[in-house]
């Protein structure tokens, strides 16, 4: 997912002296940024006299903390000058952004936040208003959530915007927020009631629905299939499967696996090959809304996103990006093996993608709904911000500590020494590694999942070696079917060869790792 990034330019050598200059100043008062824990740290094979990232150097680390810090002063929160609307929509973009980085503890900020929510109740806004009234949600919801003592005030305004706005998806978002922040079940339900009679077609609106769905289901939760029908069924042949395996508490690692395309499991060493990624939203949103958490569900893997320019290496890091479709999201080639285009079918046929046990399953639907309600861009990348880069990730667990939150995507690690030097990423082994299973242009599928777990640590190894331990079931789903025999019978130069003659495809050993080129 994008972000709202500060551009880093060269800095001229009168700066430069400034920044030393300031460096040991903030040194001198405290101000010191957290080294990467040297456990976490592992080194890998990096490409031969690897240039340093001058934007992880402490030097500019240290400046740019300065630069969000000193943002943060009452002027800068003063409706008087900064009135909402298209003068001054940059200013509230980038101060609002800022708000979400530092939390900061300030009464001004509480009440800046309170006025622009204050809106919500208002009809005729600009598009303007409106565009800066939805990010002062987005991070209204994260600061509440994150502590609602302080931000109290919000609170009261997501109620008043329930009662009173004539925005759906406000009134949504606001459910959510007051949900997630641990309203009472019955104070709950008399909102989701009062909520659809406000809105008599509620059932027609995306945001609405799914919220009331998510309501409904969080006091009576559906169990769990069996993960081991997950895990050996196969969206389509031929086709490589990743699977994030999460846990509800986003602020736990997930753990990545992947099957080749014979139904393989992948293996380093004898054991499953696994990446831990961070599946966390900083605003901490519900997976329905834009910038919100990563949904469950199925995704469509296709090739990568070069690397971003330097100017968004803050962003995404130096790597490729991993490329993901969700249904109805413009741009898949093929979400469906032998149907060009996009998945833009109805529940039952996304249905009929899962295993048998798992299609009345909710949560796993939330893909297709986030996807019909506009949600896209959600790519595998690594970050360039340093580990301490966004405040709130203190209320993080320890393990986690190391990832940074995204939008909406799923974040690898990837950390620098206080020059500049690459100490640890695993973009490279994913990258490396799907390419190995897939070819260059390698495709096929994510399912994301949350998988309960008493302990705040990842599904262990262990654990899933159990689960996988038998050969994963050659079945496709009878969509997939369908569009194999229309390909077949349309394009015979494209008739799927018999899986009884097809060469097996190798499944990898890949120790040791080293980096692939990145050459698209």
């Amino acid at each position: 997912m994008r972000r709202f990034l500060s551009r880093w330019q060269d800095v001229s050598t009168r700066k430069k002296v400034e920044a030393i200059a300031l460096v040991s100043l903030l040194s001198l008062a405290g101000l010191t940024l957290k080294p990467a824990t040297r456990s976490n740290a592992r080194s890998i094979s990096t490409i031969p006299n690897e240039l340093k990232k001058v934007q992880a150097t402490s030097t500019a680390r240290i400046l740019q903390r300065h630069k969000q810090e000193r943002q943060v002063r009452p002027e800068n929160y003063n409706f008087e000058q900064f009135p909402v609307g298209a003068e001054h929509e940059q200013h509230w973009k980038h101060l609002l952004w800022t708000t979400a980085i530092v939390e900061p503890k300030q009464p001004f900020v509480v009440e800046a936040l309170n006025q622009i929510l204050a809106m919500t109740t208002r009809s005729g806004l600009t598009d303007a208003q409106t565009r800066t009234v939805d990010m002062a949600m987005k991070v209204g919801n994260q600061l509440y959530l994150g502590n609602p003592a302080f931000y109290s005030a919000l609170g009261q305004r997501f109620l008043d915007t329930i009662e009173q706005s004539p925005d759906p998806e406000w009134v949504a978002k606001s459910l959510s927020s007051l949900a997630k922040g641990g309203m009472q079940p019955s104070e709950l339900q008399r909102l989701a009631e009062k909520t659809k009679a406000r809105f008599p077609q509620w059932a027609n609106n995306i945001f609405l629905q799914t919220t009331l769905m998510d309501i409904a289901n969080s006091t009576d939760a559906q169990s769990l299939p069996p993960l081991k029908d997950l895990l050996k069924w196969e969206v389509a042949d031929q086709q490589l499967h990743l699977y994030a395996l999460c846990r509800r508490d986003r602020r736990i690692l997930c753990r990545a696996v992947l099957k080749d395309r014979n139904g393989q499991w992948v293996r380093q060493e004898g054991k499953l090959w696994s990446v831990p990624l961070l599946l966390e939203s900083i605003h901490g949103l519900s997976w329905n809304f834009t910038r919100g958490q990563t949904p469950q569900g199925i995704y469509r893997v296709e090739s990568v996103v070069p690397a971003a320019e330097d100017e968004f290496f803050r962003a995404y890091g130096q790597f490729d990006l991993v490329n993901l479709f969700v249904p109805f999201e413009a741009g898949a080639k093929q979400f469906i093996p032998g149907t060009p285009g996009t998945f833009s079918g109805s529940l039952n046929q996304y249905r009929a993608l899962l295993p048998p046990s798992w299609r009345t399953y909710r949560p796993l639907q939330q893909s297709y709904w986030a996807g019909k309600a506009g949600r896209s861009l959600f790519r595998i990348h690594g970050s360039g911000e340093s580990a301490d880069f966004f405040r709130g990730k203190d209320k993080n667990y320890p393990d986690s500590y190391n990832w940074n939150p995204t939008l909406g995507c799923l974040s690898a690690q990837e950390l620098y020494n206080e020059k500049g030097k690459l100490l640890h990423a695993d973009m490279p082994k994913i990258l490396q590694t799907l390419q190995m299973v897939g070819g260059k242009n390698f495709a096929g599928y994510l399912i994301v999942v949350d998988v309960p777990g008493d302990e705040k640590k990842p599904i262990s190894l262990e654990t899933l070696e159990t689960v996988v331990a038998n050969r994963p079931m050659k079945k496709k789903s009878p969509l997939v079917r369908a569009a194999m025999v229309k390909r077949s019978n349309s394009v015979q130069s494209l008739k799927p060869v018999s899986s009884k003659n097809q060469p097996k495809l190798q499944t990898p050993a890949i120790d040791p790792l080293t980096p692939i080129p990145l050459s698209y």
